[in-house]
């Protein structure tokens, strides 16, 4: 059954400046939560400034023109509000989660760094500090951290997601104020942006004062081509990482489509059969059965060109990986080779719609859902046939893509071995 415009009355409107803005209001409780969704993220970066876009999401709590340094968290918790953001492979998401009598100051606050961000050297070097703090906790030291940048790199040769989102450290260092300033004008300009707003407001009085604040800041100027070409691949990739863990690790991704692609709804439902919990395919042959890992995990995220299908291993200690990676084949094999039951396949339709549902049960839900379908499939409508869209999917369709997407020649394999490297 699809979901009902009827409970969402989305209003859609832009400013002359190019700016999105999508307005749901909910009057079951006071509060409401506010995104701001920049399309930028690594995919928009260049060797010599890759992770300039999560530099970024913490140089946006720096301080602008009206409210100083530090002053926008301060300002917003002491209005009982409070704020996060994030960055990806293809956008920056701010948001802040508050009672409905504290609009007016978010949205001054947020069009305020929108219009007159303070980007100085001093700034500068105290974020890149942070970052820096950051990238040696979760992705130096950290065996997740490590095999998702050397997956990136061995599956992409061409492509920006060929790099981690946090960015190489090399660049992180060398990131000048220059290039700071000029990437704020291009991707931070409000014909870039999608605001959604959700939770208890009068529509018209909220318009009034989102053009009131950021109708006056001046659209950039169109934003640079990425390069988004990757040639096919013709054979299994691999590389190994020697680092001192308690067991070995695994991780292997398969280049799947993009977001738009249909097909990345049938991934989703592969995602939910062999990951998704205690009775899914992998854990249960795998962590149960087999007692060759701790933890068997698939994750597949829509991306705005195409993506990767990946499935992560944790062995248990003394287990060969080879082992461990003929077992994991084996599964994939059996998507591919075999009609998936009607039952398996119904009950990773019920944990996918579940999931759909369950991010609309609340208003930061609502608005990430909106604001992430407005960005990724290019319209937030997209999510009311989503439920219809999953139902009419086969077993058919299931093996389809398995066999498109799962190919041993298709493989990228990075293993992670305990063991110390000779500096």
């Amino acid at each position: 059954m699809p979901l009902s415009e009827k409970d969402f009355p989305v209003e859609e409107r832009s400013l002359g400046n190019g700016l999105q803005i999508r307005l749901l209001p909910d009057r079951s409780l006071p509060v409401c939560t506010l995104y701001s969704f920049f399309r930028v993220g690594s995919r928009n970066e260049r060797p010599g400034i890759t992770g300039i876009s999560h530099l970024f999401e913490h140089m946006m709590f720096n301080g602008s023109k009206k409210y100083g340094p530090k002053e926008f968290d301060r300002r917003l918790e002491a209005a009982g509000g409070t704020s996060n953001a994030y960055t990806s492979n293809d956008l920056t998401a701010y948001y802040e989660d508050f009672a409905s009598e504290a609009l007016p100051l978010v949205l001054d606050l947020e069009a305020d760094r929108m219009a007159s961000l303070l980007i100085d050297d001093v700034s500068l070097v105290r974020e890149r500090d942070v970052v820096k703090e950051e990238r040696r906790f979760r992705t130096d030291n950290d065996i997740d951290g490590m095999l998702d940048e050397a997956l990136g790199a061995l599956a992409f040769l061409a492509h920006p997601y060929r790099w981690p989102v946090i960015g190489w450290m090399s660049d992180i260092e060398s990131i000048t104020r220059e290039e700071c300033e000029r990437y704020f004008r291009a991707y931070y300009a409000p014909n870039n942006c999608t605001l959604v707003l959700v939770g208890d407001f009068e529509p018209a009085a909220a318009l009034r004062e989102i053009e009131r604040l950021y109708g006056r800041i001046p659209a950039g100027d169109g934003l640079p081509k990425v390069a988004a070409g990757e040639p096919p691949q013709k054979g299994e990739r691999r590389a190994v990482i020697r680092y001192p863990s308690q067991a070995p690790a695994m991780l292997a991704g398969f280049r799947g489509p993009g977001g738009r692609d249909p097909d990345s709804l049938v991934l989703d439902l592969i995602e939910a059969a062999l990951s998704a919990g205690e009775g899914a395919r992998l854990k249960r042959a795998l962590v149960y059965e087999q007692e060759l890992c701790v933890d068997a995990h698939v994750y597949f995220a829509w991306r705005m060109d195409p993506g990767l299908f990946e499935i992560s291993l944790k062995l248990n200690p003394g287990v060969d990986p080879q082992r461990a990676e003929g077992a994991l084949w084996a599964e994939l094999a059996r998507v591919s080779d075999e009609v998936m039951s009607e039952r398996e396949l119904d009950r990773a339709k019920n944990l996918v719609r579940s999931q759909l549902l369950r991010s609309l049960a609340t208003t930061n839900g609502r608005a990430h859902t909106v604001g992430q379908m407005e960005v990724m499939l290019g319209s937030w409508r997209a999510m009311l046939d989503l439920p219809d869209r999953y139902a009419a999917i086969t077993a058919a369709d299931v093996q389809r893509v398995a066999r498109k997407t799962l190919p041993p020649h298709r493989r990228n394999v990075v293993t992670l071995i305990p063991g110390e490297v000779e500096a």
